[in-house]
């Protein structure tokens, strides 16, 4: 009997087992799928850099980066750097949409206020980035005040345009609705326009983020002592190929997680909707 039962245990614990195999790869076939070209990429640059395919001065390989990447880890160099360009990104990005939450939502909702501002801001998001730095150098000087202010106009402008975009694409039927169930104003903005303006939000959110990494280099280039931004310059002006590598490989994987992140929140938020990406 006590055989019987062991192996009637056994065979139980086996589907459980593919279960739970099953379930484990689901969570992470997004990470494992992904994780394959980039990969695959690397052990072609590896292979590459060894065999002599690819000169070393002008192109290390990956494994030459990742321990120029260790060695400011041992000296205890990287986290200062690491700390301060994520310190300059959070807090430009955090004024950024700030300011486009509070403009966005005004011009979408008053057509008043979008005749009035619009067009100004408008033309000032096609000013190049580089155009505000001697700008704000002047103004701010070369401190932090300075580069957060120029990450925080790089955040601005992709989010304030999502979020006029998703308050005025709202449908008329839904408001006809909350007129006919007596809604207050607020209680349109609340019940009706947040939720619906709400997906392009978040994606204005996630342009705006990505578009803070790619300004914080430019922030960095003014006068920095510290960063990822100031380590490029470093490694540009000491001929080190190693370093300039290493700081964009730190800039991509940073990135990806933020932007990680904020999908996360993205995908949470926005459970309710019944579309392909919730269905997946």
């Amino acid at each position: 009997m006590s055989g019987r039962s062991e192996t009637i245990n056994v065979r139980m614990e086996k589907p459980k087992r593919q279960r739970i195999s099953k379930f484990t790869y689901k969570k992470n076939e997004k990470w494992i799928l992904g994780s394959i070209i980039p990969l695959f990429l690397l052990l072609v640059w590896e292979i590459a850099g060894r065999a002599g395919v690819i000169e070393a001065h002008l192109l290390p390989a990956p494994t030459k980066i990742v321990q120029e990447i260790f060695e400011m880890g041992a000296a205890g160099t990287l986290l200062g750097h690491v700390g301060t360009t994520l310190y300059r990104v959070a807090v430009g990005f955090l004024l950024g949409t700030l300011a486009a939450v509070l403009l966005g939502s005004a011009v979408g909702y008053f057509s008043v206020m979008e005749k009035l501002m619009d067009p100004l801001v408008q033309a000032f998001r096609s000013i190049p980035s580089l155009a505000w730095v001697p700008l704000f150098i002047l103004w701010m000087g070369i401190g932090e005040s300075s580069k957060v202010t120029l990450i925080a106009v790089g955040v601005f402008f992709p989010v304030y345009l999502n979020i006029v975009s998703g308050i005025q694409g709202v449908d008329r039927k839904l408001i006809e609705v909350g007129k006919i169930y007596g809604f207050t104003s607020a209680e349109t903005l609340r019940k009706i326009i947040l939720p619906a303006s709400l997906p392009s939000f978040l994606v204005g959110l996630r342009s705006g983020l990505g578009l803070g990494w790619m300004f914080v280099v430019a922030a960095e280039i003014m006068g920095a002592s510290k960063g990822l931004g100031y380590l490029l310059v470093v490694g540009q002006n000491t001929y080190s190929p190693e370093l300039v590598i290493a700081s964009i490989f730190l800039f991509a994987i940073i990135g990806k997680i933020t932007d990680s992140l904020l999908k996360g929140l993205e995908k949470k938020s926005l459970s309710w909707q019944d579309s392909l990406s919730n269905q997946r």
